[in-house]
């Protein structure tokens, strides 16, 4: 893939996370153009060598690939702006919550390759955790998606019926595990530790039970049994958390923001 062919339109956080973690890849940032109504909100990375502009059509002519990232309730209107500028060279890649190809498609004709994404702030990081949808026609260029956000973490593709549950899991799953690492550090708090250190010692504590299941390969179970003995501390504290619906609490958020994700994009 050519290094500059890349707009972002709508350059929110999502949309400068990927930019910033794209860079960090080896990316240059002149070569990537971002969009925003507010040119001001896009200064830092201006000075930081991305090109930014408020002329979405403008940024798509100078552009093979295009990175849909605003809301769902402004996305039809960005297609209306870019639609003349759209050709069937380009790659349309919605990050948009709740919009179908189908729908994309209708706004912009059927002769445009269109992938919809779903990564996350971790981006910024080259740590996100991406997962990406198509149609069969568009399967070579689904390659092309899937090569770019490999620069910035982990892909996996899926049907898009599964992009409300990836968007749960994957976009808002951040949140959900930040804030496991925030409840943890004021447990910590409470035990004695002052507020600084029990975020270093909870942050990198799930950092490495994170990187003990992607590196071993292992179910968390297994890794739990590690440090689990019989009437011992963990499995006490362990039992605890699963009274108090620790579990539940979590796989309810995940189902409810699935659910919401279905309600964000409303139909003309």
């Amino acid at each position: 893939m050519s290094t500059s062919n890349l707009a972002v339109l709508g350059c929110g956080n999502i949309g400068s996370a990927i930019a910033k973690g794209l860079t960090k890849s080896g990316m240059t940032a002149n070569n990537i153009i971002l969009t925003r109504r507010k040119l001001e909100s896009l200064t830092e990375l201006a000075e930081t060598g991305f090109q930014t502009s408020i002329d979405n059509a403008n940024a798509v002519q100078n552009a093979e690939i295009i990175l849909l990232t605003v809301l769902p309730s402004q996305l039809m209107d960005l297609l209306d702006d870019i639609s003349s500028s759209l050709s069937e060279n380009h790659l349309l890649i919605s990050i948009v919550s709740g919009v179908s190809i189908a729908e994309i498609q209708k706004k912009v004709g059927k002769d445009i390759s269109i992938i919809r994404a779903m990564p996350n702030t971790a981006a910024v990081l080259c740590e996100s955790m991406t997962c990406l949808s198509s149609l069969p026609q568009f399967d070579q260029k689904l390659k092309t998606a899937q090569t770019l956000f490999e620069k910035v973490g982990n892909t996996l593709v899926i049907d898009e019926t599964q992009m409300a549950s990836a968007t749960a899991l994957c976009a808002c799953g951040v949140a959900f595990f930040l804030r496991a690492i925030r409840a943890a550090s004021q447990g910590g708090i409470e035990i004695g530790f002052h507020s600084d250190e029990a975020f270093t010692i909870a942050a990198q504590t799930a950092r490495g039970a994170a990187t003990l299941l992607l590196d071993n390969d292992s179910h968390p179970e297994a890794e739990i049994d590690q440090v689990t003995t019989p009437m011992g501390a963990t499995i006490a504290g362990l039992n605890e958390m699963e009274h108090q619906g620790f579990s539940s609490a979590m796989i309810k958020g995940i189902t409810t923001s699935t659910e919401k994700v279905t309600r964000l994009y409303k139909k003309d």
